[in-house]
């Protein structure tokens, strides 16, 4: 429960909406408590004594008591349904805008359907429970003490007697109330592996119809349902328990009544009509006291669901922009690594180690080496996507660590391997980085780019939506359409992450037509697995295990007898010599083919 009393702060700014519900709440459990005592006068006075005048009066005040409760329940329910809606939107904006802000690591350990069931599913337990099932409880709690203290009143032994079944009902809500949140908690955890199971085979559709394991998916996701399944039953299990007994307790206490009540209305201890209208207030708790059992279940659900929301709100973005930290002017683009160490979150292994390296302004910086080499490791570095372990990675003589992260990272632009798109227009995903660019200037980067061309073929030009990810374009599209989305933002620091090595020949020439312009004035990072991207690079890197085990430039390299000669003997080396057995038959002299004969065929 206590992370439920933690949604009062979302609930404080419709305080006065709350209230306000409260009051109609208030008065229509109030008029719901004088039907009852109508109902006595009626028997004992306008039965008894033969007053249809009263009978007549007591129907038009049940009538008009009837109308004012359905008018004022209409109001109530919208107000408090509307406050519910709110809080589901507040929460679930506060819960996404945090989600953003979370650190890369967080998210290299985080399930996709298990962040997008908490987003829906469990805020929406919690949107529920604050709507209809804070105001039902307050409603409960209001009628049972209005009917109980009238019990008491009219009359204090039967009213003793009548009341004994509640204490079992009690007893029973309690123990239900507090085993019932673990099994919701099981149900979400179970709808987030689902959720993800889901959202990672619709993502990977095309590997699953390539391999034909459609049957080993299918089953996968059955098994994972047959948990979810299991988990609801077993909360539906509890539920069944207790409702018979509630509906056999609330009949016990009728009997009682009817009984005790019968026997005290013979003797004349009290009226025929008070007799009725004990039994009408009894019955009244029959309608609470199961709905307490359906509240006990809904906040057994909001429970489980505001643990898992407040879990990921709990936790702490490990990369933030420190306070009083430094906006970064117009960047030159130097960028140095000053004994840089860094390890992965639950990683026994570092996967940089004494990296040094300083970078001037407009400079080409190429790295490669292995897959798990560190190459990625140590880009990420520079817009701060993770922390280093040990040393400082410094742009413009500027601790990453020390300055604002808006001004550092809308200075770096970035291509990666797979850019990925989203599901919006040609135009806004080239304007991703700058929503407020012109037509004119998106145009501009899409020529400079070599986007222009193609996007002018596609149904809508500019203005054709791509698929999800971008999957209705090639990958050359998509590695041209992310240049240009790069180049609109002008960065000053420029981070290309292998971007030509899954495209055919013709798409990497032009592809590195468009890096080429892209890199003119920037300081660039480059990771590469083809040394023909990385030739004209001013300094290269050659990683292996995190460390940087050769340094310079192609032509200095080249010379020694180290991993970049061996990479460049495997690559490049049998590459020239076909070109050069190539241009030597072009100069070749062709042979004669002889004229064929004219005169037909002998």
């Amino acid at each position: 429960m206590t992370h439920l009393w933690r949604l009062r702060a979302l609930i404080r700014p419709y305080l006065w909406h709350v209230l306000l519900s409260l009051l109609l709440l208030l008065i229509l459990t109030g008029l719901s408590l004088v039907v009852p005592e109508i109902i006595r006068q009626v028997i004992d006075v306008g039965l008894v004594q033969g007053q249809v005048k009263l009978l007549l009066q007591s129907a038009l005040i049940i009538l008009g008591i009837g109308a004012v409760n359905a008018t004022l329940s209409y109001f109530q329910r919208y107000l408090s349904e509307w406050i519910a809606r709110h809080v589901g939107y507040d929460l679930r904006n506060r819960l996404y805008d945090h989600i953003q802000h979370l650190s890369f690591t967080y998210h290299d350990h985080s399930q996709t359907g298990q962040l997008i069931s908490r987003c829906i599913e469990d805020v929406r337990s919690i949107e529920a429970f604050t709507g209809t099932g804070v105001v039902e409880l307050v409603r409960v709690v209001v009628l049972l003490t209005g009917v109980v203290t009238l019990l008491f009143v009219s009359n204090a032994r039967l009213a003793a007697i009548a009341l004994l079944p509640m204490i079992p009902l009690m007893l029973m809500t309690s123990n239900f109330g507090r085993r019932i949140g673990r099994y919701f908690w099981h149900v979400d955890n179970a709808l987030g592996d689902l959720s993800a199971r889901l959202q990672e085979n619709a993502s990977g559709v095309q590997v699953v119809r390539a391999f034909a394991r459609e049957p080993y998916e299918i089953e996968r996701f059955r098994q994972g349902n047959r948990v979810l399944f299991n988990a609801r039953v077993a909360v539906l299990g509890e539920w069944s328990k207790i409702m018979p007994t509630t509906n056999l307790l609330i009949a016990a206490g009728t009997i009682l009544i009817l009984w005790f009540g019968g026997q005290m209305a013979l003797e004349g201890q009290i009226s025929i009509g008070e007799l009725v209208a004990f039994n009408a207030y009894v019955l009244m708790l029959s309608g609470p006291a199961q709905q307490l059992t359906w509240l006990v279940n809904a906040a057994g659900e909001a429970v489980a669901g505001s643990q898992r929301v407040f879990e990921v709100l709990d936790t702490d973005p490990q990369i933030q922009t420190p306070p009083q930290a430094v906006v970064l002017p117009p960047l030159s683009g130097k960028v140095e690594f000053r004994d840089v160490s860094f390890q992965y979150r639950g990683e026994s292994s570092t996967a940089l180690q004494g990296i040094n390296l300083s970078v001037q302004p407009n400079q080409i910086i190429a790295l490669i080496g292995s897959t798990g080499s560190g190459k990625t490791s140590l880009i990420n570095l520079i817009p701060r996507f993770y922390d280093v372990s040990q040393g400082a990675v410094l742009v413009d003589d500027q601790d990453v660590r020390q300055v604002d992260l808006v001004s550092l990272r809308q200075q770096i632009g970035i291509v990666l391997q797979t850019s990925l798109l989203f599901s919006s227009s040609v135009r806004e995903n080239i304007a991703y980085g700058r929503p407020q660019a012109s037509l004119d200037e998106v145009i501009a980067a899409a020529q400079a780019a070599q986007a222009h061309e193609f996007i002018q073929q596609l149904p809508d030009g500019y203005d054709t939506v791509v698929g999800e990810r971008g999957v209705t374009l090639s990958g050359g599209q998509r590695q041209r359409i992310a240049i240009a989305r790069a180049l609109l933002m002008d960065p000053r620091i420029l981070i290309l992450d292998d971007s030509t090595s899954s495209v055919d020949t013709q798409t990497e020439r032009l592809i590195q037509k468009a890096l080429e312009y892209l890199m003119q004035g920037r300081t660039t990072f480059v990771i590469a697995h083809r040394l023909s991207t990385v030739r004209r690079a001013d300094l290269i890197l050659v990683m292996e295990h995190g460390r940087v085990v050769e340094r310079g430039t192609h032509a200095e390299l080249i010379t020694q007898n180290g991993p970049y000669r061996e990479i460049y003997d495997l690559q490049l080396c049998d590459q020239e010599s076909f070109r050069a057995e190539i241009e030597s038959l072009a100069d070749q002299p062709k042979p004669r083919i002889p004229a064929a004969k004219s005169g037909g065929v002998e």
